[in-house]
């Protein structure tokens, strides 16, 4: 997304650096390193962002997307992440945007809720292993948002998701302000915060029987 990035950094009085690349490429994983590497930052905050989904059956989904999923909501993060962990110091922030999905399996939607669940066990470990440095990393596990995201997953006939679309930005100021309270996951609105709580009382296979129905 280099034009949206560069519309940013038009519009914006905070100096911006630019690094745009596919995050399924090697390249840009590259010239961050380097960049790193060569100015030796203090990074106060990393936010890893990129990710989609595809709505439909394992079956349904063909193979390429996927397994791009995988990497890219998974492998990626957990890239970017290794990478600027040697330039994070005490009072940092790491910021993952997990998913609402990642509290239980979600039939249609298979693969991407067990990359969000990696993504929230990840980031819970990894702040339990970055606490001693004083650095603090948060899960953003947000419901369905009215982004970009759907048009690539495709809009489910699902009720409870367009009954629950959220805002985006008010997802973010709330992920910011809990990253900035040191909390561990960031759940935006009554809905998704029921939900997290429900998923933790009712068993699994309970949970996505009664999603099937919808």
């Amino acid at each position: 997304r280099v034009e949206r990035l560069r519309e940013l950094q038009s519009r914006t009085m905070t100096k911006l650096r630019v690094f745009g690349g596919d995050l399924l490429k090697e390249e840009i994983y590259d010239e961050l390193s380097g960049a790193l590497a060569a100015e030796q930052p203090n990074i106060r905050m990393l936010v890893n962002a990129a990710g989609f989904g595809k709505t439909g059956t394992v079956e349904e989904i063909d193979e390429k997307t996927q397994l791009e999923m995988i990497d890219t909501n998974c492998k990626s993060l957990t890239y970017m992440t290794l990478i600027c962990l040697p330039y994070l110091e005490k009072g940092s922030r790491v910021v993952n945007i997990a998913s609402a999905a990642a509290f239980c399996p979600q039939p249609s939607f298979a693969v991407y809720a067990a990359t969000k669940s990696y993504v929230l066990s990840f980031s819970r470990a990894l702040r339990a292993e970055l606490e001693d440095r004083g650095i603090y990393v948060t899960a953003v596990c947000p419901g369905p948002a009215k982004t970009e995201f759907f048009d690539i997953a495709g809009m489910s006939a699902n009720i409870l998701k367009k009954m629950t679309m959220a805002k985006p930005e008010k997802v973010v100021k709330q992920a910011l302000i809990d990253a900035k309270n040191k909390k561990e996951v960031s759940v935006y609105g009554v809905a998704m915060k029921a939900a997290r709580v429900l998923t933790k009382i009712i068993p699994h296979k309970l949970v996505v029987e009664i999603m099937k129905q919808f």
